[in-house]
């Protein structure tokens, strides 16, 4: 009896010992070199751009040359101009802004067919209004896509770090759900389960939840005056309330009603907090209501009453120009998680390379978004900010993110995965792909990373890197799952897999700040001298792509 009992001990031990896989133990110890190695993470949230208008050509990426994309929408039809259009290469840097609605995104994907771009642009401007030969060409910009000699300082970023290839936004809709989504996991869809009336009309046109349109949030401070129509106050959990982690129930002591569990487990945690801070261009709450360079529903923060109504919490909102400083000075805390928004007017006094009046006057804005924003203009952004940070003392432990909050309604050729249904009865998210790249010391380099993943993403990569609990499983989100937050979602990514764990383990040497830096004369170089040929990159040719752009194509709308 005792052999056997013995014998059973042992066997119960070689069961216990062999529960932990490989792979979960290659994992947990990616996870704690990670965060023995990474405190400090910078987003740069850039506006409006696909995966396929961006990195369309990008070398080993999903990209235009593959199977998938010649099933998915790579020949459109343009019944303005009576022709079949496939992708074709453009090099302009000022583009009109084509319909990037909630309903015109879910009309093109047409259930992952991916096929109704053009003919959905030229009939939406129709409808309201605008000439056939605008019609036209921002139907055919839809189809356009830029390379190297356009952005080849993302194109290097990419190269030279890992770019995700399979990153979608989260929610089908404009800029606002994309910049709460980025740091709630969610748009709302926690307040429609919890007060069904709170639920958007299905026309998706006004304030209400899930946030699908860009009302303004119903705390100012606002650009142009302010609004006969707001968005409800959001209040769910997000990164902000998590970060706070003890100090939780210091920080909000306003406008707690549906997070009062939420703060008093984080608040019971003893976890320390960890700063945060959104820098957006142009923001200034003085009550003057003049900014000419804000974007109010790009703020994510200011839709929340608990951020906004808490000193505490709402002196994590600044202006971009303090960011330069506070990096270049080593100012920064000794943990923390750092949003940058662009907005319509840089501060840096770059100007389009294009000399025509219209242009240069429309088109200083430099967070990318089309209509406003220039891609030289706005890449330089994103350059300043990664080469501060790579000549401070952060690039040691550091992680950049550079991603986009919506496709603008550009083609892609990629179907998005489809999670839980909206008000309207279609699926609230996934949206078309955007572009996803991560800059780091501990970074796998020129890597191209497969693993599935949406904003929400984000939000699980900070919940994972500074061991807080997932929104989802916090009290008073969890009962609504899976309407809520998807940041214990396993079907999307945490980034780790951007990571190399021999960089982390120390096997390997980090990559050198070197790397991440474009000298000051080329950023501010406008257009870039950089290019394909000096980057010694050859962008993929898709068969059956146009050697240059269709009959009545141009890139911006008429002037007469």
């Amino acid at each position: 009896m005792r052999r056997m009992f013995a014998s059973l001990l042992v066997l119960f031990l070689l069961v216990g010992i062999s529960s932990t896989s490989p792979a979960q133990s290659a994992d947990d110890t990616l996870l704690k070199n990670l965060r023995t190695h990474v405190k400090h993470v910078f987003i740069i949230y850039q506006e409006n751009r696909s995966f396929d208008s961006y990195f369309g050509t990008f070398p080993g990426a999903e990209n235009l040359t593959t199977a998938l994309a010649r099933q998915h929408g790579f020949k459109e039809y343009d019944a303005l101009g009576n022709q079949w259009v496939t992708p074709f290469r453009i090099v302009d840097p000022d583009l009109a802004d084509a319909d990037h609605s909630r309903p015109a995104l879910y009309t093109r994907v047409d259930d992952g067919k991916m096929d109704l771009f053009i003919s959905d642009e030229e009939l939406r401007m129709l409808r309201a209004g605008a000439s056939r030969e605008d019609a036209q060409r921002v139907g055919l910009l839809t189809m356009a896509y830029e390379d190297c000699d356009t952005i080849p300082f993302l194109w290097k970023y990419a190269h030279s770090f890992a770019l995700y290839d399979h990153f979608f936004q989260a929610m089908y809709g404009p800029s606002t759900p994309g910049n709460i989504d980025i740091i709630a996991g969610q748009s709302g869809q926690t307040m429609v389960a919890r007060y069904p009336g709170s639920a958007v009309a299905p026309n998706n046109v006004g304030p209400g939840a899930p946030i699908v349109n860009d009302v303004y949030p119903a705390y100012g401070p606002y650009h142009n005056g302010s609004p006969k129509v707001t968005q409800l106050d959001q209040t769910y959990a997000t990164l902000m309330l998590s970060l706070a982690g003890k100090d939780a129930g210091d920080l909000v002591k306003n406008d707690t009603t549906d997070i009062q569990h939420d703060i008093a487990q984080l608040g019971a945690s003893g976890a320390q907090p960890i700063a945060w801070a959104w820098y957006q261009e142009g923001f200034k709450d003085d009550g003057s209501g003049k900014y000419p360079a804000y974007i109010t529903h790009h703020n994510g923060p200011q839709y929340f009453g608990y951020i906004h109504e808490n000193a505490g919490m709402w002196s994590g909102v600044r202006d971009l120009t303090e960011l330069l400083p506070a990096i270049q000075g080593g100012t920064l805390p000794d943990r923390g998680v750092f949003f940058v928004k662009g907005g319509y007017i840089n501060p840096f006094g770059l100007k389009p390379a294009n000399p025509d009046p219209t242009v240069q006057k429309a088109f200083v804005g430099d967070d990318d978004h089309p209509a406003y924003a220039d891609s030289h203009i706005s890449e330089a952004l994103v350059a300043k900010i990664v080469n501060a940070i790579a000549r401070s003392k952060y690039w040691a432990d550091s992680a950049i993110i550079i991603t986009w909050d919506d496709a603008e309604g550009y083609y892609d050729h990629v179907p998005p995965p489809q999670f839980e249904p909206c008000p309207d009865k279609h699926p609230c998210g996934d949206g078309p792909r955007v572009p996803f790249i991560l800059i780091s010391p501990y970074a796998k380099s020129g890597a191209i990373v497969k693993d599935a993943g949406d904003h929400a993403s984000v939000v699980k990569f900070i919940d994972a890197l500074y061991d807080l609990p997932a929104l989802a499983s916090l009290p008073d989100e969890k009962p609504y799952l899976p309407q809520g937050p998807r940041d214990a979602n396993p079907k999307l990514t945490d980034l780790l897999g951007g990571f190399d764990p021999a960089r982390l383990a120390g096997i390997k040497p980090p990559i050198a700040a070197t790397a991440a830096q474009i000298p000051d004369a080329e950023v501010d170089a406008i257009p870039p001298r950089m290019s394909c040929r000096t980057l010694r990159i050859t962008p993929a040719v898709p068969a059956g792509g146009m050697s240059a752009p269709p009959k009545g194509f141009a890139p911006r709308l008429s002037t007469k």
